[in-house]
């Protein structure tokens, strides 16, 4: 989808010319910080998360249900129509609808994260404006307020990106270039976060989070609001106050969506609900398995700031490289091979012990087959939206693509405590840990369906 075309006078550039020249682009660099910003709350309310709360002797049953909060990723689609067709309170006429948007969540995101340092993940009672109240309940809405407003960063950033490209080349490298970005930010709260923790104690480290947050505060300063063209296309559907606009705002984008792709659109839905479900299952416990496995933060942020970084960048770059080599549905097939099956490597560590060596070989198994993925999906997502809905379109598809996982993955330490039963924890681990690769067939066949559909549409038919 493009919001721009370029003048037919002027001459098309072709190759690497055509690459320098999009990289010249201010947009791109936008683009890395806008990723950056979008991935540094994510795990400060998820997997991270759980390691701190595991060090503090939260249950694992508890770690997963917190990890409900994630679940406004999800259900962003219901409230997606509102930042299509609304400008921000007061910041939206002073910066434009979508850097509106991106201004008043990413504050909001800071402010709570800043919250979360100080009331702290503990069990016990906490006074707050004269009344008492219990700290961990406290904590987990200041949870929930991370995740809503990171989400809404999510819907405006992803719409931005996606109205911004001014042709579809263009549309891949920002979707590679907020890869990187965000990637970067995975880097910073999954791995130096706990190098932090372990010289400054969690509190001052999610401080230091919540600073963060100004990269992309920087970001939507530096922005531009997509073409005239494109906001007038969202506009044109009436007021959100009729009910005409009402329709067009909330029911019309799937309407649309389910007209273009006809049956095959609840195949599509389908497919990439699934894509990465065993990362989301598996996500929540995986802190909590280094805890219990016995390996310390330094070890754990080390191998995934330097290892990890490599391996995460080697993939996003791979998915890349084989999308344009072999065909896009190919790269989303081997992405959902890579994904799933990257989970054993973590089966075996936990029979195996805490092996420095062994541990780093999993970091990189995983980091590559998750930035691999990730790129292949996200890039299928952004082909499927229309023109004028946007951010509706891709929230739905991207809430679809992590509500099953966000659902499950609060059962994911209860799941464990039961293999428990008659087992070692690490024994409880392994099997779990073999389990969620395994639920990971069902989005390979459906990707071969989508697959053997799109070739079938492409073949010359026979007189």
């Amino acid at each position: 989808m493009t919001s721009e075309t370029a003048p037919a006078a002027e001459p098309k550039l072709k190759g690497w010319r055509l690459v320098a020249a999009n990289l010249r682009e201010p947009k791109v660099l936008v683009m890395l910080l806008l990723g950056f910003s979008s991935g540094i709350p994510i795990y400060l309310v998820g997997n991270t998360l759980g390691y701190w709360m595991r060090e503090n002797a939260i249950e694992l049953s508890t770690i997963g249900f917190l990890s409900w909060v994630g679940l406004a990723y999800s259900l962003k689609f219901l409230w997606a129509p509102l930042i299509d067709k609304l400008d921000a309170p007061v910041l939206g006429k002073w910066l434009g609808r979508r850097r509106g948007w991106m201004l008043l969540s990413q504050v909001i995101v800071a402010i709570a994260l800043f919250g979360m340092a100080n009331v702290q993940p503990q069990e016990g009672q906490l006074v707050l404006w004269g009344q008492t109240l219990d700290q961990l309940v406290v904590f987990g809405v200041l949870a929930l307020v991370v995740a809503f407003a990171s989400a809404t960063q999510d819907i405006v950033i992803d719409a931005w990106r996606i109205e911004i490209a001014s042709s579809n080349e263009q549309q891949g490298l920002l979707t590679a270039t907020s890869a990187l970005g965000y990637r970067g930010a995975l880097l910073v709260t999954d791995s130096l976060i706990l190098i932090f923790a372990a010289h400054i104690g969690w509190s001052l480290s999610y401080e230091v989070m919540a600073a963060l947050m100004g990269v992309g505060i920087l970001a939507t300063f530096l922005a531009r609001e997509p073409a005239a063209s494109v906001q007038a296309a969202a506009a044109s559907h009436g007021s959100m106050l009729s009910a005409q606009g009402i329709y067009d705002a909330i029911i019309a984008p799937f309407v649309v969506f389910f007209r273009e792709h006809g049956k095959w659109a609840l195949v599509m839905l389908l497919a990439i609900s699934l894509y990465r479900l065993p990362d989301f299952v598996l996500g929540p416990m995986a802190n909590p398995f280094y805890a219990d496995l016995g390996l310390d933060k330094e070890t754990v942020g080390a191998v995934r700031g330097s290892f990890g970084l490599l391996a995460t960048t080697l993939g996003i770059a791979a998915a890349g490289l084989c999308a344009v080599r072999f065909g896009f549905f190919t790269t989303l097939m081997a992405g959902a091979v890579l994904g799933p099956g990257s989970n054993l490597a973590f089966s075996y560590l936990a029979l195996h012990g805490a092996d420095a060596g062994v541990f780093t070989a999993v970091m990189v198994i995983d980091n590559f087959c998750s930035g691999f993925a990730g790129v292949a999906l996200i890039g299928y997502m952004s082909s499927l939206t229309s023109a004028g809905y946007t951010a509706t379109q891709y929230a739905l598809l991207s809430s679809f693509y992590a509500l099953p996982g966000k659902v499950l993955k609060g059962m994911s330490g209860w799941t464990i405590e039961q293999l428990e039963v008659g087992r070692s924890l690490l024994e409880a681990y392994s099997l779990f840990f073999a389990g969620t690769a395994l639920i990971g067939i069902p989005a390979l066949l459906l990707c071969l369906v989508l697959a053997a559909r799109r070739t079938g549409a492409r073949a010359p038919a026979v007189e």
